[in-house]
């Protein structure tokens, strides 16, 4: 008994939500129409039977139907074509079912005096008259389970996404700017503030100028090309008091794209990269060129840099987050309409590339 009992259990937990509902839906249908008929008169053995038959015969030929809907990709089409199908599938499945509940009605011989009263074809429309509204209400519920089903999936992917964002960005903040620099920055003003005055307040503006942006920077979603370079160039400018003449800088930057929005403190990143893992390495430093274009209706963005990547893979260590968050980075403000790009090329060079769609908005 404990082992058929189990066994049971087994074979309920084993029956989806949907034949759960398919299967309490007409068992109501039927108990709604017995309470009817039996309110107002006395039902036949063969009402009982007919309705049965028709109930069972229902939920299979409801069952075809949502095969048809998923077969034809119902649910994927915009609204519009989605009702001129609901309506359709509803018409073509009520006459279905009306002819075969017709058909059941004729062969258990239920309710002679409808065969004789009426033709074949009016009894045909009456039974698919009738089967319209199970139909209508059926694909109705069907229709609301998956629209509000939709909607609570969309509602979890949307936080899920903030969620990702928000972790995202609490991430890139941390790997802007990294404190190797800050410190080899402050030693390098500290040597100026007696050699150069100068030179040192002009390099406390400059860090200042980075770190308020890196702080600014999850506030906004994209700013100008032209404000990124203005921190990429203060960066650039402290680096080249550690590097001197090991650190040669060359811009090659189209004028049309200084408005071209990108996001916040990547171009920066892509620079620390090039300095950290390429210009520091070279024992006689080497060259960085920041390119900046339209090239095919897109937005392309170049840090070249001496050096090689050697197999390197940036998401492989913590110290590559910067190269790996870019991507990511663009695949959500982009919806996959930008893409990344390092590699080695030709003469010991290290190229990143950005290739983002152009905006119209200045």
């Amino acid at each position: 008994m404990a082992g058929q009992r189990i066994a049971l259990q087994h074979m309920f937990k084993n029956i989806s939500r949907y034949w759960w509902c398919q299967i309490i839906g007409w068992a109501v249908n039927i108990a709604i129409s017995v309470f009817f008929v039996s309110t107002f008169g006395k039902p036949s053995k063969s009402y009982f039977i007919s309705l049965i038959l028709t109930c069972v015969l229902g939920l299979f030929i409801t069952h075809i139907m949502r095969f048809c809907i998923f077969y034809l990709k119902v649910l994927e089409k915009p609204i519009k074509k989605q009702i001129i199908d609901f309506i359709l599938l509803t018409l073509v499945f009520s006459i279905f079912f009306g002819f075969i509940s017709e058909w059941v009605d004729y062969f258990i011989g239920y309710n002679p005096e409808r065969l004789q009263k009426f033709s074949r074809s009016e009894r045909i429309f009456l039974s698919s008259f009738n089967a319209l509204w199970l139909v209508l209400i059926w694909n109705l519920i069907y229709y609301i389970y998956h629209y509000i089903e939709s909607n609570r999936r969309q509602q979890l992917d949307t936080l899920r996404l903030e969620a990702m964002v928000k972790s995202l960005e609490l991430k890139t903040i941390k790997s802007h700017i990294n404190p190797h620099f800050i410190f080899n920055a402050l030693n390098s003003i500290r040597a100026l503030v007696d050699e150069n005055p100068q030179r040192a307040r002009t390099a406390i503006t400059e860090l200042s100028n980075i770190l308020r942006s890196s702080m600014q920077a999850e506030k906004m979603e994209t700013v100008p090309l032209k404000q990124e370079l203005d921190i990429v160039k203060d960066y650039l400018a402290l680096e080249h008091m550690r590097f001197e003449e090991r650190l040669k800088i060359e811009m090659n930057i189209d004028g049309d794209t200084l408005t071209q929005p990108i996001p916040p403190m990547m171009l920066q990143t892509l620079v620390e990269n090039a300095i950290k893992h390429g210009i520091s390495k070279q024992i006689n430093g080497g060259l960085i060129r920041i390119s900046s274009a339209f090239i095919d209706n897109h937005h392309e963005l170049i840090v070249l840099n001496s050096g090689k990547l050697n197999g390197y893979k940036p998401e492989d260590s913590e110290e590559g987050f910067g190269i790996k968050s870019t991507q990511d980075r663009l695949n959500l403000l982009y919806q996959g309409k930008a893409n990344f790009q390092i590699h080695d090329v030709e003469g010991g060079m290290v190229e990143s590339k950005i290739i983002m769609p152009v905006s119209n908005i200045l």
